[in-house]
């Protein structure tokens, strides 16, 4: 590509020669050469056609090397993205991670596909062009290369660190507004629910507020310096710039009248490559940064393989003496030996923070624990291949992701080799069978193009696609905080077809949910403070009994009524 630039450039310039050389061969003393104008002339033709074939050759293999390097990145990112721990993406919203997979990899086109070839025109160009006009006249050689020593050194100044700085402060603005617009966008329903338009959308307006103050400082900080280089490096500057120089070296009869035409004609070629590097630089500076945050993204650990896999023998858990925190120095969990027994319902309650979802989430290993281990019918996770632990473990986290394809699709996306009856089998014990026979193409309907689904429709969908698992141990993240009373009692009764006969574990937000759990544990600090059947919790007078209180006084209710005490 770089060699077939590189003729294309330099037969770009065989019309621009032919032309001086005609003005040379015309104007000059004497008659004319009619061989060497029509000569002149073909070789003018000859050296467009050549430009304008080789030029398309050389842009086709840029673009197809172009377009090998996005799908080759998508690839790579797409199997990264999927053996990165689960709960990497916790700390990160939808919005960067479709930035760096999406508009990170498109903003690597320009410096792939277009940057090489311009680099090597702004290379050959002009040094052909130098080399030719020395040839001509050494003197105004040199005048015309003052506008590039001036843009030169202006272009330097405008690409100091500093400036690379605030073009990286205010692309990390740009990628704050992107994920803040999905944010809003995707919790817009909630908001208007609640109320809370007004204050919702501030995080989107500061993110934008802080966009335009980094623009703007980007902007103030170059103005000056970037319209004078545009200036100095402009063709009418330019031009009268040799004009004066060649109109001093006639008027002394230093020069021939006609030698100044290549200068009039080629000076603006050794100019427009600098000002086009001030343009383009902007853009390689963003891809730069581009590259960098995919670089990040690949470099992200994925959650290591076992070298010899293991098969659990049944749906025991143990958790045996767990600590795990986000960050070295501070431990969320701590100590943690807990047992879960097959066919059991075990609970997990506790105050905001104390690390009931933490807990849960090393269970479909999210995260592997900093110490201890988590085992599964005896075996440690860390030893079971992932494709083989979800076919053990399923959950139904509050969160429900959907994908843009069928509603069978959805189901099926953990079994994605489930015949339809399988399908079908598991929404009808999920209660979202109705729904689905309603919509207009049944269970070949796109979600988000032929229907939306609500909340509660979107948790028994949920639990479907656990049902389709069948798995012998299932993480429920209490799935029905946000519903009404009809919706909570149509997931109760699909929750009810999904429990039976499995190990369970379920993190619960309101205490009168885990009442008829067979333990509940309970959690405060990252440790493991009461555990016990809700009448034992309750005579104990401890943490849970103190909370239950208060979640009784709230409703308005004795706080021993339901136990019978």
């Amino acid at each position: 590509m770089l060699i077939l630039q590189a003729i294309s450039s330099l037969a770009g310039l065989a019309p621009l020669i032919a032309v001086v050389e005609l003005g040379r061969e015309l104007l000059g003393p004497g008659s004319a050469d009619h061989r060497k104008v029509w000569a002149v002339v073909w070789l003018g033709v000859a050296g467009l056609f050549v430009k304008a074939l080789l030029a398309a050759l050389s842009g086709g293999i840029a673009h197809l090397v172009d377009g090998k390097l996005a799908l080759t990145l998508r690839r790579l990112l797409a199997d990264r993205l999927g053996r990165v721990p689960l709960g990497w993406y916790s700390g990160r919203s939808s919005g960067e991670v479709n930035r760096v997979v999406q508009n990170d990899v498109d903003q690597l086109h320009h410096l792939i596909a277009h940057v090489p070839g311009e680099a090597t025109s702004a290379i050959v160009v002009p040094l052909a062009s130098l080399v030719y006009l020395a040839w001509v006249d050494w003197r105004m050689t040199l005048v015309a290369l003052v506008p590039v020593a001036l843009g030169l050194l202006l272009r330097r100044v405008l690409n100091s660190p500093r400036r690379q700085a605030e073009g990286r402060q205010m692309g990390a603005a740009m990628g704050r507004i992107g994920a803040a617009a999905v944010e809003f966008v995707e919790g817009i329903a909630v908001v208007k629910t609640f109320g809370g338009g007004g204050r919702a959308h501030q995080r989107y307006r500061k993110a934008a507020d802080d966009f335009a103050d980094s623009f703007l400082e980007y902007v103030n900080g170059s103005a000056g310096l970037a319209s004078l280089a545009a200036l100095v490096l402009s063709p009418p500057f330019v031009l009268l710039l040799v004009l004066a120089g060649g109109t001093g070296l006639i008027a002394a009869d230093r020069m021939p009248p006609a030698d100044l035409l290549p200068f009039l004609l080629l000076s603006v070629a050794l100019t427009a490559p600098v000002a086009a590097l001030g343009h383009g630089m902007d853009t390689v500076h963003a891809a730069e940064q581009s590259a960098e945050r995919i670089h990040q993204l690949l470099s992200v650990e994925p959650l290591p393989e076992p070298t010899r896999p293991a098969e659990p023998r049944d749906g025991r858990v143990e958790f045996r003496s767990v600590s795990f925190g986000y960050e070295p120095d501070r431990l969320v969990l701590d100590g943690i030996d807990l047992v879960l027994e097959p066919g059991a319902t075990t609970a997990l309650v506790g105050p905001s923070g104390a690390g009931k979802s933490t807990l849960a989430q090393l269970l479909p290993r999210f995260f592997d624990p900093t110490g201890g281990a988590v085992l599964l019918g005896g075996t440690d996770l860390r030893e079971v291949p992932a494709d083989r632990l979800y076919r053990h473990v399923s959950f139904v986290f509050q969160d429900v992701r959907l994908l843009r394809t069928t509603i069978a699709d959805n189901i099926a996306v953990a079994v994605p080799e489930a015949d339809r009856g399988a399908v079908i089998a598991a929404a009808r014990a999920a209660g979202i069978h109705e729904r689905i026979t309603a919509m207009p193409r049944g269970y070949d309907s796109v979600l988000g193009e032929d229907v939306g689904l609500s909340g509660g429709e979107a948790q028994r969908l949920s639990i479907a696609r656990a049902l389709l698992v069948d798995a012998p141990v299932l993480v429920l993240d209490e799935a029905m905080s946000f519903a009404d009373a009809k919706t909570e009692t149509e997931i109760r009764r699909s929750l009810q077809a999904l429990t039976v006969g499995r190990t369970q574990l379920v993190i619960a937000h309101r205490l009168e949910t885990v009442v008829r759990a067979d333990r509940i544990v309970v959690l405060d600090g990252g440790r493991i403070v009461e555990h016990g059947s809700y009448p034992e919790l309750l005579l104990q007078n401890g943490k849970f009994a103190e909370m239950w209180r208060v979640r009784q006084q709230h409703a308005g209710q004795p706080a021993l009524k339901e136990a019978g005490l």
